[in-house]
């Protein structure tokens, strides 16, 4: 057993022996959860957000992301996740009676692009805020292209339960202040995450194959693949190529050097990127001919443009810095960012995946959790890619401490070291709902085939069916699905008046004398 699996039973143990076990359970659970808008042809939405389901800039549980055809649905926080994906499927019944004769695509790799010009860019409004939102993602498109930003995926947040912080400061005799513990254990949980994250692609990854016009404005990209069929390409043991390097592919944020041993260090490294000017952007202009072309010409424009597999979260202000808020209010929770749509559930997540990721967040936090070296990041990230890409491959090697093992091997001694954890979380519970997702877990280690990456493209094969008409194909059944369930008159109406009150809110924000947009610029990046 390792050093690190000795931690954590050492760990759990002293919560058992002090009757504090109880404490693990109560975190609070939230899913996003991105799906494109397309038509019943196949092809991306070119309508605008449905002026029904409410003001994307306003809405508190229905928005847009990249695009304005890419919905984002959001659930708020629950302690039992059961409620969480209620919530979401609730938000999809919703969605689904004010959609006409288009309907979500239930995967994250897109289909139905007709070039970079067919996706349209999400539009805010006329407030500075809205302007900021939209020249962001104009920015994005002049850096990377819009294709890559149609990518979907599911987002889990989750928050420690707020008794169980000075109980693990006790058992730690930490010299830190609760608020210092609290934001150094949430970074632990993180760096133990980016050690074992690369375990959500090879359990969960659901995009082992791509529409060859996915390449149009990239074509340079598709020889590192195989042909599936005429329109598709793939990798035959691939898992999550949403998570492989043909995303965001930037020189420059490969260079980056974020730091998370600290969320001093985070902020203060992630600010320089945003500061940083960066030559190949500084081309393409500001503003050019009185339009802004991006927000500025620096590494990052803000903090959400680094993409990673998790975030630190802190609930921002209106117009405050993301950085800012944690520098001020430190970890409020950490959004997991690696999860693939799973095409074989209409809306995309089930109660198994959710308890089974809460069990893994709280294995990486009661884990020690080492510092990370520069040396390491680059070992996680390699270990990450060779699982998107290869993750099925039978003796797939991964980096462990810089020593070779099995991913299979691997594996399974991180389902070993979350046992004791779901015994906990399970106490009272007849359905052993935790424990029960992690055998089927252990069985999908063993039989690789079973993970939703081989059955797509399983299924795929059996049908004859390129990608783009297996994913259209099983979107159109989920939306036959939920227009059979339609939502309650009470929930409606709870919904219907969310959308009106974000119209209002929105409409209230624009009436309001706007200072300059340069001004409004200015004064969002000098925030210190």
């Amino acid at each position: 057993m390792t050093h690190l699996n000795n931690a954590l039973l050492t760990r759990l143990d002293w919560l058992n022996a002090n009757g504090h076990q109880q404490l693990l359970c109560g975190g609070l659970k939230g899913i996003e959860k991105e799906s494109l808008r397309i038509c019943k042809d196949g092809l991306i939405a070119q309508t605008p957000h449905p002026t029904a389901l409410g003001a994307a800039l306003t809405h508190p549980y229905i928005t847009t992301d990249y695009s304005e055809a890419l919905i984002e649905l959001i659930t708020p926080p629950f302690v039992d996740v059961k409620d969480s994906l209620a919530y979401l499927h609730n938000l999809h019944q919703f969605v689904y009676e004010h959609l006409g004769n288009e309907i979500l695509l239930g995967t994250s790799m897109p289909c139905g692009i007709n070039g970079d010009e067919s996706i349209p860019i999400a539009d805010y409004g006329s407030s500075n805020i809205g302007r900021m939102k939209h020249v962001y993602r104009h920015g994005l498109w002049h850096r990377y292209g819009r294709t890559m930003q149609s990518i979907a995926g599911i987002h889990f947040n989750y928050s420690v339960p707020e008794a169980l912080w000075p109980v693990l400061q006790q058992e730690k005799n930490s010299p830190l202040n609760l608020a210092q513990f609290t934001d150094d254990a949430y970074f632990g949980l993180i760096r133990n995450f980016q050690r074992m994250g690369w375990l959500i692609l090879y359990l969960f990854g659901a995009s082992p194959a791509i529409c060859k016009n996915f390449f149009n404005s990239r074509p340079a990209l598709m020889a590192q693949f195989e042909e599936f069929d005429s329109g598709t390409l793939y990798h035959p043991y691939a898992t999550s190529l949403r998570m492989s390097d043909i995303g965001y592919k930037s020189k420059n944020q490969a260079k980056l050097k974020i730091d998370y041993n600290s969320v001093e260090g985070y902020v203060s490294s992630l600010g320089a990127a945003i500061a940083t000017p960066y030559l190949e952007y500084e081309a393409i202009g500001t503003r050019v001919d009185g339009q802004y072309r991006q927000l500025n010409s620096n590494i990052l424009q803000i903090e959400n443009e680094f993409y990673s597999t998790m975030r630190p979260k802190q609930i921002a202000q209106s117009g405050e810095k993301p950085t800012m808020a944690l520098k001020r209010r430190g970890v409020r929770y950490i959004e997991m960012r690696s999860l693939d749509l799973d095409l074989f559930n209409p809306i995309g997540i089930d109660e198994d995946k959710a308890h089974f990721i809460e069990a893994l967040l709280l294995t990486c936090l009661l884990q020690d959790s080492p510092k990370t070296s520069d040396q390491e990041h680059e070992i996680n990230n390699t270990n990450q890619l060779a699982v998107a890409n290869f993750g099925r491959k039978p003796g797939l090697m991964l980096n462990k401490n810089q020593q070779t093992i099995l991913l299979k091997d691997w594996a399974a001694e991180i389902l070993q070291s979350m046992q004791a954890v779901c015994a906990i979380l399970d106490q009272g519970n007849a359905d052993k709902r935790y424990s029960t997702a992690l055998e089927k877990q252990r069985v999908m280690v063993e039989k690789p085939d079973l993970t939703a990456s081989a059955r797509m493209l399983e299924q795929m094969t059996q049908h004859q069916q390129p990608f783009a008409r297996f994913a259209l194909n099983t979107s159109i059944e989920h939306a036959q699905y939920f227009k059979s369930k339609p939502l309650d008159n009470d929930k409606t109406q709870q919904f219907e008046l969310m959308a009106v009150e974000s119209h209002d809110k929105q409409r209230e924000l624009e009436s309001k004398p706007q200072i300059p947009f340069d001004d409004f610029l200015q004064q969002y990046f000098l925030q210190a």
